[in-house]
């Protein structure tokens, strides 16, 4: 692996859940093997969890540290090329990303999508120019259609808490005031189909997500009923594919509640965080003791140790 940018990119995904269980079992095994190597971490957008988690998986293995915050640390980036610089744009990606290359061993890249235009945000054009102009490893930390360290996390955390080989799990959609990305269902759908769980999908009318990912799967329109029976929920609101980026003011009902997750199997309750109480879900159900939201977000460090250590192994 030369770089993460998506699940493909790992060899054997059970392999790499089993290496990741291990770095947290052990969590001085491989520390500080990498002194002297330096670490830049580029942020286009807001991130607590990202941030941290990689900060902390940075220490672990011993890598200095580089925060780059595109919006306010360095001059603005233009990417498409041939274009004439005349504008507010100062420094092209392709200079920026071997100037990088130059300072650092490894880069990690976290860029939201503008859910203004579909076809621009689809090529992913931030994350993949970082890859094809750096001259060192990159991972994702989430792009326009992906969030692969995420996703892998959640498997790791579901491989902890799992007493079923092939568990019913349900991804919801939920209420939210604002257009959010497709990035972490996207790759949460992925991971669930890699590792053969039985992964169903409910959502309003007009939300499903690209037909490219969900290809196979069934849309269950009626919340409640895709509550029954099933061993996990993960809740998380994503804007329309189809009317690109519109946002749902109306279903404020598919909140995740106590009524809803007493129609299940006894399931684990999961969210990526940050997640908007009373809205996305209520407080009984985030703070119950089916609730792996905590975990979730301890088990992103040792996600991101595994992927910087074998980036920089394999680098």
């Amino acid at each position: 692996m030369k770089n993460f940018y998506n699940l493909n990119d790992l060899e054997d995904i059970n392999l790499s859940i089993s290496e990741i269980l291990d770095i947290k079992n052990n969590t001085h095994k491989n520390e500080k093997i990498f002194n002297n190597k330096i670490i830049g971490l580029i942020f286009f957008n807001s991130s607590l969890r990202t941030r941290m988690s990689t900060f902390k998986a940075s220490k672990n293995l011993g890598l200095e540290t580089f925060f780059i915050n595109i919006s306010n640390n360095i001059w603005s980036l233009e990417f498409e090329n041939g274009t004439i610089m005349n504008s507010s744009k100062v420094e092209h990606i392709k200079d920026a990303a071997r100037v990088i290359s130059q300072y650092c061993d490894i880069i990690g890249v976290r860029s939201f999508p503008s859910l203004e235009n579909k076809e621009k945000d689809l090529e992913d054009h931030i994350i993949r120019s970082f890859i094809k102009y750096s001259n060192i490893p990159v991972f994702n930390m989430e792009s326009s259609i992906a969030h692969p360290l995420q996703a892998l996390t959640d498997l790791v955390t579901i491989k902890e808490n799992l007493n079923l080989s092939k568990p019913k799990i349900l991804l919801t959609w939920a209420p939210h005031i604002k257009p959010l990305p497709h990035a972490v269902p996207n790759s949460f759908i992925r991971a669930m189909r890699k590792m053969n769980f039985d992964i169903s999908i409910a959502n309003p009318k007009g939300f499903n997500l690209n037909s490219d990912i969900l290809e196979g799967l069934k849309i269950n329109n009626n919340q409640l009923d895709a509550f029954k029976g099933v061993d996990f929920v993960y809740a998380k609101n994503w804007s329309s594919f189809k009317n690109y980026g519109e946002v749902n003011n109306k279903n404020y009902d598919w909140i995740v509640d106590e009524n809803k997750m007493n129609e299940t199997n006894n399931a684990k309750f999961m969210h990526c965080l940050p997640i908007r109480r009373n809205l996305v879900a209520s407080d009984n159900v985030i703070d119950s003791q089916q609730s792996l939201v905590l975990e979730q977000s301890k088990n992103r460090i040792y996600t991101a140790q595994y992927i910087i250590k074998t980036l920089l192994k394999n680098g």
